[in-house]
């Protein structure tokens, strides 16, 4: 897992394409199908109007001019000017039709892809960089729609030209037509020779684009760390790096594709001048002038749609390696979800027990084993213990972020994985060390967990956890706009927004991950005071390293060597003198907290 998650790391595929899967991506195009059907006959009718011009040309060659007939030459012309424009005025609506059918099915792929994404357990974005999701969400789609819409109508259409212009010469002359359709074998030969290196340099391209696109996201979102440390340099050194990989990969793919057209391109014009020699040297007087330039203009028209296919197909190779990855992220099984007969809880009391709980993240090295303890409604419960023992995978787990490597966990004795999530954490109070503040109010982030809450109720809350302060010192209080992250905020005025949020929601289950770590000594002891109100009759779990915010909690907990080594009252563990003794001891010493 933890491979996956870096930038230049090329992602790799499970199983090899099938056409299956564009058989799948066929579905999203079939919503849109009655239009598609009249982007289609437009499509024809123009082809159609095209074709007939060239007949009327070497009918005019072959007789009216010879004939010096003035008046159905004017006709002749006139005919082929309205030939020309039906053919304009049907590409225009099949255009404008299919720009609508392109962004339908973008809206609909988008959809699925986010929907789906909101549902994938926490373990999905650790192991992969957030700038390769967006690529996918984002460019790949794009990409993908166009084939989905004009690609197949245009493939469709070519398809239908190539046909039609073949029985039009062999109805003019079968000799010269089999000159002109000569070349065909060599085509597709071609195109099965170099079909499998485009597929796998374009998959390459993907890989490089995305790593680029990562790099480019990680390195925003760290660009104030980054000229704190002077990294400008290395990172931008870095980025040439993946941006020349994409550059070489990119040309590379090129190559092998204009192989197709260029073959294509030169084939027609070879058949076209043999047509010429046929024609003139060979079965002269048998075939007219008008006869060889018809089947000239009609030749063109013939390799015309076949080199459109060429590229018709380079694009599908290259929306197929799109289209593999959107798939894979579609395909992402959704570890976290609710059993086939999971019902709803219940209103929550608070009861909390851990039975012999086991977990991990990357089987088989265990962050947890063996975890058994209760919690009865209303206590507060503190863990403590060093860095990285399991403290926040605890909180975690009870909300069911991760599923459980054995054991279970259950709340006022319901099994938390026969439940249905969102009963489970709609009935839950949970901050993490993560404040993330979203783009718009003070007010919308704030309600973010309970859209129906009043501003009074708002303003107690914040009130609360003395953050109404700060908000009203603010150019619009509540209504004042804040930026992604909340990059207008300090760290801990983001955190008491936080705060507010999460105590808004009125949990009777209250989990505070660090939720006082970035508060300053004097304000966390106006926290500390309206949360020991605000605590009474809730279940909570707090985790904080200054242990002068959870030394007046029910129990502690001293997580460590893969479990609960030592459990009590503040007063209990520092008469056992054993780990939390050691811990107490060190912050006083080092005047860490402000404990008395």
């Amino acid at each position: 897992m933890a491979v996956r998650n870096k930038y230049d790391v090329d992602e790799t595929l499970e199983t090899p394409f099938s056409f299956k899967h564009f058989k799948r991506a066929a579905v999203y195009a079939k919503k849109h199908t009655k239009w598609m059907v009249i982007a289609l006959v437009s499509s024809i009718v123009s082809a159609l109007s095209g074709m007939l011009y060239p007949l009327i040309i070497g009918y005019a060659f072959d007789y009216t001019i010879p004939e010096g007939n003035v008046t159905e030459l004017i006709w002749l012309t006139v005919l082929t000017i309205a030939t020309i424009g039906l053919s304009v005025a049907m590409i225009t609506i099949r255009s404008r039709i299919m720009a609508k059918v392109g962004q339908g099915i973008i809206y609909d792929m988008r959809k699925d892809l986010f929907d789906h994404l909101q549902e994938l357990p926490f373990a999905f974005y650790d192991s992969r960089p957030h700038g390769k999701i967006l690529t996918r969400v984002i460019h790949y789609v794009n990409n993908v729609s166009d084939m989905l819409s004009n690609g197949i109508i245009n493939f469709i259409l070519e398809v239908f030209n190539v046909i039609v212009y073949a029985i039009i010469m062999f109805f003019v002359n079968v000799q010269l037509a089999l000159v002109v359709i000569a070349g065909v074998p060599i085509f597709v030969t071609v195109i099965f020779i170099i079909k499998p290196a485009q597929r796998r340099v374009w998959q390459q391209v993907s890989n490089k684009g995305s790593n680029m696109n990562a790099y480019l996201q990680e390195s925003l979102d760290g660009a104030k760390i980054t000229q704190l440390f002077t990294r400008e340099e290395q990172n931008a050194g870095i980025f040439d790096r993946l941006n020349m990989d994409y550059f070489h990969l990119w040309n590379k793919a090129q190559r092998i594709s204009n192989c197709v057209w260029v073959t294509v391109d030169n084939v027609s014009t070879w058949v076209v001048g043999a047509m010429y020699i046929v024609g003139i040297l060979v079965m002269n007087p048998m075939a007219s002038f008008g006869t060889i330039v018809t089947i000239s203009n009609y030749a063109w028209r013939f390799w015309t749609p076949l080199i459109n296919l060429s590229n018709l197909y380079n694009s599908f190779i290259n929306s197929i390696a799109y289209l593999e990855r959107i798939f894979e992220m579609i395909d992402e099984p959704v570890d976290i979800k609710d059993a086939p007969d999971a019902y709803e809880l219940p209103k929550v009391v608070g009861r909390v027990t851990f039975d012999d709980v086991t977990f991990a993240y990357e089987p088989p090295r265990n962050i947890l084993e063996h975890v058994s303890f209760d919690v009865k409604p209303g206590e507060s419960i503190a863990l403590v213990g060093p860095t990285g023992a399991g403290k926040s995978t605890i909180v975690n787990l009870i909300s069911r972020f991760y599923d459980l490597t054995g054991g279970r966990i259950l709340i006022d004795g319901h099994d938390i994985s026969k439940v249905t999530l969102h009963s489970l954490r709609s009935q839950m109070g949970i901050m993490l060390q993560d404040s993330f503040i979203f783009s718009g109010t003070l007010l919308d982030n704030i309600k973010y967990a309970r859209q129906d809450a009043t501003d009074e109720e708002v303003r107690r809350a914040c009130k609360t956890v003395c953050a109404d302060e700060f908000i009203n010192e603010m150019e619009k209080g509540y209504l004042t706009e804040v930026n992604e992250r909340g990059s207008r905020l300090s760290q801990g005025q983001r955190q008491l927004i936080s705060f507010a949020r999460t105590l808004l929601a009125d949990p009777k289950i209250l989990i505070l991950d660090e939720a006082t770590s970035s508060i300053d000594a004097k304000t966390e002891r106006m926290v500390q005071t309206a949360l020991n109100e605000l605590l009474k009759g809730r279940t909570s779990f707090i985790i904080a390293h200054r242990l002068s915010t959870i030394k007046n909690c029910d129990k502690i907990m001293y997580v460590s060597n893969k479990g609960i080594s030592e459990c009590g009252t503040h007063e209990e563990l520092l008469a056992r003198k054993g780990d939390y003794y050691k811990l107490y001891t060190a912050q006083r010493t080092g005047n860490l907290g402000e404990i008395q």
